[in-house]
């Protein structure tokens, strides 16, 4: 989800961490007995939809390169993954993971110092930049071309917090999700919209009345997050993330779902 919010929660955090000692856990069955899972026998992943091609519905199943992903790590821990649709907020603030709604969140979630606060992140596993969509033919290339124009951004999200800090007279427009940021871009309710590179490109392959203008150089990482303190987890991840890259399967999930090979500076 991009790059998303960079809101302080660090108080909610803390005492929602209060719930956790509060809920049972049940071993992975992984073989690793220090690691535990919220529920026997399945890897419960917390996301926000839609955030394709990372994760989003395809009829009642969910899916997306994030989601293949972690499948790999419910493989290694011999378990099934599972997804919850939550509020970005409650996933980026540590609130579901302290309150072991999940044992995971992956949520094309940006690693940065105001989250490291709140979570535990994995090594990188994407690399990302902030990204501008417009109507096709518009003339808005730069965030300097919207001054006097809307502006969308999503709520909470790090494209929001560099549309705020360098989109200087730009009449910012806030979005709950990403779906509804696009439409509001493709029906002409705003002039523009920003967002993270990966999605918006996924977006204009398939609306080609919409295309991305401009990329800012934010150099952006997503991770994998994990409660506060659960290393045991934490390193079961990179672990699965390292041998993903080595034995080509995170090469075969990135060109399914971007259409090209990843970078090799990616890994």
């Amino acid at each position: 989800m991009s790059a998303r919010s960079t809101l302080s929660v660090t108080a909610i955090a803390a005492a929602t961490a209060l719930l956790a000692g509060c809920t049972s856990t049940a071993s992975s069955g992984s073989g690793g007995s220090d690691i535990s899972l919220v529920h026997s026998g399945k890897l419960t992943t917390c996301t926000h939809l839609p955030y394709a091609p990372f994760q989003s519905k395809e009829g009642k199943k969910v899916v997306g390169f994030d989601v293949d992903l972690v499948d790999f790590i419910a493989s290694a821990l011999k378990v099934k993954q599972e997804i919850v649709d939550t509020p970005f907020e409650g996933i980026q603030s540590g609130e579901d993971l302290n309150a072991n709604k999940c044992d995971v969140a992956a949520a094309g979630m940006t690693i940065n110092e105001v989250r490291e606060k709140n979570l535990d992140f994995s090594t990188p596993y994407f690399e990302a930049t902030q990204a501008l969509v417009t109507k096709k033919g518009k003339p808005y290339s730069s965030l300097a071309d919207l001054k006097g124009k809307k502006l969308a951004v999503q709520q909470g999200t790090t494209g929001e917090a560099y549309a705020q800090k360098n989109a200087k007279g730009a009449e910012l427009v806030q979005f709950e999700d990403l779906a509804l940021l696009l439409t509001a871009v493709k029906t002409g309710q705003v002039d523009a919209g920003v967002n993270d590179n990966g999605v918006l490109y996924d977006y204009v392959k398939d609306n080609p009345d919409t295309e991305v203008t401009a990329e800012f150089n934010t150099g952006e990482q997503y991770g994998i997050a994990v409660r506060t303190g659960n290393d045991a987890l934490r390193k079961k991840i990179n672990k699965v993330l390292k041998q993903v890259r080595s034995d080509g399967r995170y090469d075969r999930i990135y060109k399914k779902w971007f259409g090209t090979a990843p970078k090799k500076s990616a890994s």
